[in-house]
């Protein structure tokens, strides 16, 4: 049999065994769903949990109340998780009531609204957001933030220090890591104001792989994946350009630069003016690194990069 007519006899054998492959038959009752599981899928697609979800208790402590009557307390650090969901439509304050379990013997029910000011999903990641998220933190992050960073600005201005943005060194790194902070901090507070389910629904099913979240969010999770990789590319970069004294001065700053862009564009977003910031951020960040560090020669003899022609300040060649 030569070659040709073995490929057509293989290609055949593996249409007809794909094709006789049974799917299973497809009728109505295979999609048939109790009353039970209707409710829950609903109840799931609106409040993002249901039963067999898990919690941890973020208060000093919470009330349950017992099948029995009885008050169960739980306290922080606890980890409850959903045993049953009721609909209690005559609750004029909150009609979803949530039966959440520590233990076989501490279980109990409370209001939703009550549990949820109390409680975060149990996943690092939620952990993580709640805590960035805290709008009292927000603030307080906001004044340290400024404050130090002006301080700490003008300290490293005076001992001619390198800083960035303004006496930067010629890597494009930390103006990259600058601009990737200040547009993951605008493209959450975006989230937050357009798509608040959609955050919700990540924040109860957190992931940190981008490509399988919804595309708003699977933006913000490679911004902030980028954050991280181009943070590192900096720190090897500043170590091969700078002195140890100098590297960590300059990370200093640029770590106050990277908090002001955080809180600043997080928080004027919400009121609009954040996307105008942004556009005039990015423009002033390029346009000083372009203008005053950007080196665009190298040496012909060392091939060390230099900013403008003329001797060579590491090894003393003329370029021309």
């Amino acid at each position: 049999m030569c070659m040709r007519s073995r490929l057509l006899f293989f290609c055949l054998a593996a249409f007809l065994l794909c094709s006789c492959y049974n799917h299973g038959q497809q009728t109505p009752d295979a999609w048939d769903l109790t009353k039970e599981q209707i409710d829950s899928i609903s109840f799931s697609t609106t409040h993002h949990y249901t039963q067999g979800y898990n919690f941890v208790v973020n208060t000093d402590s919470l009330v349950l109340l017992s099948d029995e009557g009885d008050s169960l307390f739980v306290v922080k650090h606890d980890r409850l998780v959903v045993a049953d969901i009721n609909i209690q439509p005559q609750d004029t304050i909150d009609s979803v009531w949530v039966k959440v379990a520590r233990d076989q013997l501490t279980l109990g029910w409370m209001r939703e609204s009550e549990m949820l000011r109390a409680v975060s999903p149990d996943d690092p990641i939620s952990e993580f957001i709640d805590f960035f998220s805290d709008s009292h933190l927000l603030i307080f992050l906001a004044f340290v933030a400024i404050v130090d960073a002006a301080y700490g600005l003008f300290r490293l201005n005076r001992r001619k220090a390198y800083i960035v943005h303004f006496r930067d060194v010629s890597s494009f790194y930390p103006t990259l890591l600058c601009l990737l902070v200040a547009s993951s901090a605008t493209l959450y507070a975006t989230i937050q104001m357009f798509t608040p389910e959609t955050w919700r629904h990540f924040y109860y099913h957190p992931s940190l792989n981008p490509f399988e979240l919804p595309t708003i969010l699977c933006w913000f999770l490679l911004s902030v994946w980028a954050i991280l990789i181009v943070g590192i590319a900096a720190l090897f970069d500043l170590q091969r350009r700078l002195t140890l004294g100098d590297a960590l001065l300059y990370v200093g700053g640029l770590v106050a630069v990277c908090a002001v862009d955080y809180v600043v564009f997080s928080l004027t977003t919400l009121w609009y003016v954040g996307y105008l910031l942004l556009v005039l951020y990015i423009a002033f960040a390029l346009w000083r690194y372009f203008r005053f560090s950007y080196e665009r020669y190298h040496c012909g003899q060392c091939g060390f990069p230099l900013r403008s022609k003329g001797v060579c300040p590491h090894c003393g060649a003329l370029n021309e």
